[in-house]
């Protein structure tokens, strides 16, 4: 596919923590959604809301909103829990990338997004060490 300036680009943000996933697909600038999703939109048990199966169906629903109204490639965000929980994103988060390809969004840059704080508050507890 040939580089033109009027193909229309988007950003995937994608939030993958441990118990859900949530994918929103906005403008460039980040201000107007154009397709959003999450793990209990998909599938019926709760604990399966963050499983890869349930980003991919995610995936394909937001990338075939995304494509009728003319976006034909996008940036992808990743963001895990962050803070003071973890900071690699739960399983959603790969699955998600992969599947907004296969259903024939081009990828451009991935980059993590997590936040990550600069000595901010005290960590939770370790029970019973």
């Amino acid at each position: 596919m040939s580089e033109t300036q009027d193909e229309k680009w988007g950003v995937a943000h994608v939030h993958a923590s441990f118990n859900n996933t949530i994918i929103t697909i906005t403008d460039e600038t980040g201000a107007e959604t154009l397709a959003k999703s999450s793990g209990g939109t998909v599938v019926k048990q709760n604990r399966d809301e963050a499983s890869p199966y349930a980003a991919m169906q995610m995936a394909e629903v937001v990338a075939e909103k995304a494509q009728a109204q003319g976006v034909e490639g996008v940036h992808v965000r990743v963001r895990g829990p962050g803070g003071n929980q973890q900071t690699n994103p739960g399983p959603g988060a790969q699955a998600t990338i992969r599947a907004l390809a296969r259903a024939g969004l081009e990828i451009g840059r991935i980059e993590d997004v997590t936040p990550i704080p600069h000595d901010g508050t005290r960590g939770p507890k370790n029970a019973g060490f």
